[in-house]
């Protein structure tokens, strides 16, 4: 992960809260602006999924994510995967629902910082997670997750997933 910004020490991601301004978020991609500025909340409350905001230090939110508890049928996975998991036929995973930078900040590197802390979460949990889960919006989502090292379902090409086994190792190696 790769952050441009000078101030990265200063940067903090938190659970979304009723003091972060959301209304002049604007990441480009419609469908994440207006579920940020008008649902996001909603989904907070009913416990559907935890949002996290990156705030810069002048509080201003650059950028956000959310997880949720969700599971993968075992026949969706690679034939390779599979093959090392018992046969139940859901597995538990994490998935990633939504991760936006706001358009103002692309280019500082602010996705990958969401993203490992998104990982991060996934990891310290106490429930159990066989793998984090990415529905990609679009292709270039899809292409930013692949080089993230995260894995395509077979038969869903925008669907991907990276073993949290394999995230743990990543963190280690890295000594984060």
């Amino acid at each position: 992960m790769t952050v441009t910004d000078p101030g990265l020490r200063s940067l903090r991601v938190e659970v979304l809260g009723p003091q972060h301004d959301r209304s002049h978020f604007a990441s480009g991609v419609e469908v994440l602006d207006r579920y940020f500025q008008t649902h996001i909340g909603q989904d907070a409350r009913k416990n559907i999924a935890a949002p996290f905001v990156l705030v810069l230090p002048d509080g201003t939110v650059a950028g956000y994510y959310t997880l949720s508890a969700t599971a993968l049928h075992l026949a969706d996975l690679p034939a390779e995967t599979a093959r090392k998991l018992p046969r139940y036929p859901l597995v538990p995973a994490t998935l990633l629902g939504r991760l936006a930078v706001d358009k103002r900040y692309h280019g500082h590197g602010y996705g990958g910082y969401l993203l490992a802390d998104a990982l991060r979460r996934c990891l310290r949990s106490e429930i159990a997670s066989f793998a984090v889960i990415v529905d990609a919006y679009d292709d270039n989502a899809r292409r930013f997750y692949e080089a993230m090292s995260f894995l395509a379902l077979p038969d869903t090409p925008r669907k991907l997933f990276r073993p949290l086994a394999d995230i743990a190792r990543l963190f280690q190696e890295s000594g984060a």
